[in-house]
């Protein structure tokens, strides 16, 4: 297994709009991510607000988790209309990669960066759960480092998981393998075909309710969320295979 010299710049985009950056309780919310990110090796992780307009000389843009300003309308409405979101649908077409995780799955949709919906869950109860999924398909920038097939752990946390689509919207997913990860045996949210996570037609952005950032090391229940960050990263030079 070779590691990688290429050095990374990565946003990590603020989520709850309407505060302060002072504010000493904001940066804990998404401290998971940052920390995720930000132990590996020649990585260069920061923070980047809501009313930032440009978003050029960064390889990976991050939507993290939490709850935006706004989420008790629809979760993401509010946050999907920020200045920073032009910057990254400009980053997008410019082939830039894109993850967002939970609320920022949700606010991808919002924004039409992805189709479809992240609906209430299916029970109208909030989940905290550690979930089964299934690596629909391997060959991704994002899944790189999983092997095809293969059945992991990580965990979730919302109120509005339940992906929702239209019979054509589906379709396309299923047809051009956009489908990245689908929950495993129990649907916990209801999610229509047990869709957990999507990519764009160009498969430069990802959203998955699932918080990889949460399944790091081992103490955490699970590490299976690592080698997503490893695969979008480009941080090795050699497929799992050939470790």
């Amino acid at each position: 297994m070779t590691f990688s010299n290429l050095y990374r710049q990565v946003a990590l985009l603020k989520q709850v709009l309407g505060r302060s950056l002072s504010d000493p309780d904001l940066l804990d919310i998404d401290a998971d991510l940052y920390k995720a990110v930000s132990e590996f090796e020649g990585i260069d992780c920061e923070y980047v607000w809501y009313t930032t307009e440009v978003l050029d000389g960064y390889d990976l843009i991050m939507l993290p988790g939490g709850f935006a300003y706004g989420d008790y309308l629809r979760a993401g409405a509010l946050a999907a209309r920020a200045p920073v979101l032009n910057a990254v649908k400009q980053a997008t077409e410019s082939g830039k990669r894109v993850l967002g995780i939970c609320n920022g799955f949700q606010v991808l949709t919002e924004c039409g960066l992805l189709p479809g919906a992240l609906r209430p869950n299916s029970g109208l109860h909030f989940i905290c759960a550690n979930p089964r999924l299934e690596v629909v398909d391997n060959n991704t920038l994002f899944t790189s480092r999983y092997h095809q097939g293969e059945v992991i752990r990580l965990p979730i946390a919302h109120g509005e998981g339940h992906y929702t689509c239209d019979e054509l919207t589906l379709q396309h997913l299923q047809s051009e393998k956009r489908i990245v990860f689908r929950y495993s045996g129990e649907n916990p949210n209801g999610s229509l075909d047990h869709i957990a996570g999507i990519t764009n037609r160009e498969g430069n952005v990802l959203g998955m309710m699932p918080h990889p950032e949460r399944a790091m090391a081992t103490w955490m229940g699970t590490d299976d969320g690592r080698r997503l960050f490893e695969s979008v990263l480009n941080l090795y030079q050699e497929p799992p295979d050939a470790a």
